[in-house]
């Protein structure tokens, strides 16, 4: 069956779309559900295998605002985020997410009060949904505190990852006005102006769905930015011991710490895929990126 794609996604005309939450939502017509302050910011291109799920999940947050920033047009990204009452807005990718996500709050009207950031393909746990309705709605951070910041779960090939990796905590809330995106070639972070830091006990996972092929395409073409960085001598500073050591060594050895030292065997098939193909696979396409950068350099 061939679909028509709406007039406002096929033109190269920018487009706002808003379906606001209403501020109660009845839940069978007796109990109300009260709005959390705040805006999630969400950016896509090309995310209709995960926008759903993720906006889905943010049901039981009942946030006052859900801001979806589209930048890429030909699936069904925007109309599945406007079924889910999400505002929608479209702005030509600047390159990468920090600038894209700094576009979004200069440019639209952000209503809440605090400002959380989310991938399509990440979603939070029930009890983190919980903690952060007490804590932002409820009063429950001292006036100090401009950002939270939570622990990494991962899903992913069927199963969830929970041995052969270190704890990875990131600032994924601030309050308004006081965060931005910190652009990075590879891993960019959200820094705030001034106030303490507070640590949420909840979790948010990355759980992405891509088909393996696309996955490896996606790898591939991290691998390339990581050894570029590499060669400039813009490696990320926990890395510079690991790239003291002997290439292609260097993989094997990582692998072999995450795999068995760490316990990641314990995770099954999912945690040996997960191990060989991002601790061993990807750590050695990088080694041989640096490899041909370098011969090219020399000439």
């Amino acid at each position: 069956v061939k679909r028509t794609l709406p007039s406002f996604i096929a033109s190269e005309e920018p487009f706002s779309v808003e379906c606001a939450a209403s501020e109660i939502l009845m839940m069978g017509g007796t109990s109300v559900m009260t709005q959390t302050n705040l805006t999630v910011i969400i950016l896509t291109g090309n995310e209709e295998l995960h926008i759903g799920r993720c906006l889905e999940k943010l049901r039981n947050l009942n946030p006052r605002q859900v801001l979806v920033v589209e930048s890429q047009k030909g699936d069904r990204t925007h109309e599945i985020a406007v079924e889910h009452s999400a505002t929608c807005v479209w702005h030509d990718w600047p390159g990468n997410q920090a600038e894209q996500f700094n576009w979004a709050l200069d440019h639209v009207e952000i209503k809440g009060s605090w400002v959380l950031r989310l991938d399509a393909d990440e979603y939070l746990y029930p009890e983190t949904i919980e903690e952060l309705k007490k804590l932002v709605t409820d009063g429950g951070l001292p006036p100090d505190v401009t950002s939270l910041s939570l622990s990494l779960a991962r899903r992913i090939f069927g199963g969830d990852i929970r041995h052969g990796h270190h704890d990875i905590e990131l600032v994924r809330a601030f309050k308004k006005g006081y965060g931005r995106s910190i652009a990075a070639e590879m891993d960019e972070h959200i820094v705030t102006s001034e106030g303490k830091n507070y640590k949420l006990k909840g979790k948010f996972v990355d759980d992405s769905l891509l088909p393996f092929a696309e996955w490896q395409e996606k790898h591939r073409h991290y691998a390339k930015r990581e050894a570029r960085m590499a060669v400039e001598g813009r490696a990320n500073e926990n890395k510079h011991l690991y790239y003291k050591l002997p290439p292609y060594f260097r993989a094997f050895a990582y692998f072999c710490i995450r795999y068995f030292l760490k316990l990641g065997f314990l995770d099954g098939l999912p945690g040996w895929r997960w191990h060989f193909w991002q601790g061993l696979w990807y750590r050695w396409i990088v080694d041989r990126e640096i490899s041909r950068l370098r011969r090219a350099r020399r000439g």
